[in-house]
C-alpha cells in the first residue's frame, strides 16, 4: 500500500540560523511560539532517533548564536559551521552531512523563511530531496515574505507543513512505549492540549471512584 507521508526512517531535520540576533528581526509569528516548535523538533528527532542537523549564519555576528536548547535537547544533533554562506547548500561540508545520513527526505525549519529556509530548501528539491519546511518553527521579517515564500516553495514541489503535523507523521499510532512523550510534545505544540489529558486523566479517576 502506498503512502502519501513521509517516511521517518528516510527523514533528517535540518534546523538552520534559528540565532538569536535573527530572532529580533521575525514579525510572523511570536518569538514563544518560534522557540516552542523549533525546540519540539529538536526533541522529536532525539526521541525518534531522527538524525538531526543544525547550522548558523555568521554565529560571532550580529546575528547572534544558535538557541542553545537545540543542541541541550538532541544532544546528538550535528552542527555545521559555514564559511560565510547565506545558503547552507552553498556549503559543501553542510550539503556532505546531509548526504552522509543516506536519507531523502528533509525536513527544515529556520530563520528567516524566505532565505535560510527557502535557499537551502529549493536546491535540496532540484537536487532530487523529498523537502518539507516547517512554518511555525520558521519566522520572517513580515507576515508578506512568509506568504510569498509559501507560494514560491509550494511551486517548487516543496510541501508546508505545521510542527504538530511533523510530530504525527513520524508517530503515526499510540502503540508506542514512548506515548507519554509523544504527548508532552502535544502539549508543547499546543498547551491546551494538556487541558485535554488533565480533563481525561481525571474522568477517569472518577469513574474508577478515585
Amino acid at each position: 500500500m502506498k503512502s502519501a507521508l513521509f517516511n521517518p526512517d528516510d527523514t533528517v531535520i535540518v534546523l538552520l540560523d534559528h540565532q538569536t540576533g535573527l530572532f529580533q528581526t521575525v514579525k510572523d509569528i511570536s518569538l514563544a511560539e518560534l522557540r516552542a516548535n523549533t525546540r519540539v523538533l529538536a526533541k522529536l528527532g532525539e526521541l525518534a532517533d531522527l538524525p538531526v542537523i543544525t547550522s548558523a549564519s555568521v554565529p560571532d555576528g550580529p546575528n547572534g548564536p544558535l538557541m542553545p536548547e537545540i543542541h541541550e535537547l538532541a544532544p546528538r544533533a550535528t552542527y555545521v559551521p559555514r564559511k560565510g554562506e547565506i545558503n547552507a547548500w552553498d556549503n559543501e561540508a553542510f550539503v556532505e552531512t546531509v548526504k552522509s545520513t543516506g536519507r531523502k527526505t528533509l525536513v527544515i525549519a529556520g530563520v528567516w523563511t524566505s532565505v535560510c529556509v527557502a535557499f537551502p530548501a529549493l536546491d535540496a528539491k532540484a537536487n532530487g530531496y523529498n523537502v518539507y519546511a516547517v512554518l511555525d518553527a520558521s519566522g520572517d521579517p513580515s507576515p508578506f515574505a512568509s506568504q510569498i515564500t509559501m507560494a514560491r516553495l509550494t511551486q517548487a514541489g516543496v510541501v508546508p507543513i505545521s510542527t504538530n503535523a511533523v510530530v504525527c507523521e513520524v508517530q503515526r499510532h499510540w502503540n508506542r512505549p514512548q506515548n507519554a512523550d509523544y504527548a508532552q510534545l502535544y502539549v508543547d505544540v499546543a498547551p491546551n492540549y494538556g487541558a485535554v489529558m488533565e480533563s481525561y486523566q481525571r474522568a477517569q479517576k472518577v469513574v474508577q471512584g478515585d
